[in-house]
Parts: C-alpha cells; structure tokens; sequence
C-alpha cells in the first residue's frame, strides 16, 4: 500500500494480465478481461496478496452481470435519463451498460480499490466516463432517502451478489429498503443459493457462456429478477 492507503497496483498490472474483450452477452462493450484464469489466480497469490488485496473477481465478466447489462441494454427505458447505483461492480460491465443507453449518473460501488482502476479503464475503452463515478466502500448500512425524503437512486442493480451467506444477508435487507424507498431494483443471478426465495419478480431469463474455470458448467441459466419492498408470502401458507 502506499502511504495515503491507495494500493499500489498501476494500469500495468490490469493490462499485463488481461486482454480487451467483448463478454458473449454484451457485444457492444470491451473490457479488461482475464483470458486465461491461472495466470491471473498466480499473480493474485503474489503481488495482489502481498498488498493485502482480494482476488481479481473484476477481471471476470460472470453470469450475472452480463445477463443484467444485456438486460438493461435490451431495455433503456428503465435507466434512460436516471440515477444509477451499480451493487459489487467488479468489472463495471452493468455500470456501463446503464451509461451505454445514457442513464444519467452511475454509481459503480466495489470494496476491491482496484475494481475502482479496472472499472475506469474499461470506461474509457468504451468512452463512457461521462456521468461515472466509484465509491470503494461497504455501502450496506447507508441510508436509501435522501434528506427531502425521496430515494437516493432511481435504480439499483446487483449482479451475481447473492453467492455467499453473510453478504446475501445485507444485500438482502439493503435491497429491499432500496426498493421500500422507491427505487426499481434489479438483480442479475445464476441460481447461486443465497438468492431470495420470495419477494421478487421474474424479468428475463438467458443462457449466459460462461468459463468452466469459473462455474462447473459452460452455459449458466441466469435469470433478472425485480426485488421488491417486502417478501412475498408463499401461497398456501
């Protein structure tokens, strides 16, 4: 790290261990991928651990980010003209399509600081800085109104932030107050196993290509779901 807390990983270092590309499901974007998953786990054991830094998971366009941006892109009505936060960003690739079809401002939110780098590389490959910012932190204790009592954002997404139990669990909760405070929220998931069994509805489902590095399969149905305010009770209880 350097010394004001800034990691010391440069635009080198992305560009070294990753090519341009497009993900198969969002043609109309390139971004700073990993072609081959070894190498890059390699480095991430040697410099980006001796920095005290996460995995590289920005290097990857997974499932559910690239069925949410295909969402969005196919859709533009939905963020046209509006106030985009973008949930565990990674690589940027659903923050971009909400730029792509010309949301007004959009939030790329990740705790990694070198998702931040990576997300502003492959802005500029696309040309889409204008209206983008990053905020490197935990947002899910903040508040979802603004002070004159209206929602902070117009949309909220999250793709693929339903993997684990303790993050499910606040993404969950932070979501649905999103969603209470009158933002649409949508979310991007391949069926992980922390997703919400209720309390949301069914948008698009896509057979998303996916590296069998990364998942045990080479296609992964991953559907969009809209979150909604409170969970739904299950008929016949």
């Amino acid at each position: 790290m350097t010394p004001g807390g800034t990691p010391s990983v440069t635009a080198e270092f992305i560009l070294r261990n990753t090519e341009l590309a497009s993900p198969p499901m969002v043609p109309e974007l390139t971004l700073h991928l990993a072609t081959e998953i070894t190498p890059l786990w390699e480095a991430t054991e040697s410099e980006l651990q001796q920095l005290g830094l996460p995995p590289p998971y920005w290097a990857f366009a997974w499932a559910g980010g690239q069925a949410l941006a295909r969402y969005v892109i196919d859709h533009p009505h939905l963020v046209a003209g509006r106030r985009v936060l973008d949930i565990g960003a990674g690589s940027g690739i659903v923050s971009l399509a909400a730029l792509w079809v010309s949301a007004a401002t959009v939030i790329a939110n990740d705790t990694d600081p070198v998702a931040g780098l990576a997300i502003r590389m492959n802005a500029e490959a696309n040309g889409l800085e204008t209206g983008l910012s990053f905020a490197g932190r935990d947002m899910f204790d903040e508040p979802t109104l603004a002070e004159d009592g209206n929602p902070l954002f117009d949309v909220v997404l999250a793709g693929d932030v339903f993997y684990e139990r303790p993050m499910a669990v606040r993404a969950e909760a932070w979501l649905r107050r999103h969603a209470a405070a009158g933002a649409l929220v949508l979310v991007g998931d391949p069926g992980r196993a922390y997703l919400p069994k209720s309390g949301r509805l069914h948008c698009a489902t896509y057979q998303v290509p996916v590296s069998t590095e990364l998942e045990d399969r080479e296609i992964r149905e991953t559907s969009v779901w809209q979150i909604t305010a409170e969970t739904a009770t299950p008929a016949g209880s």
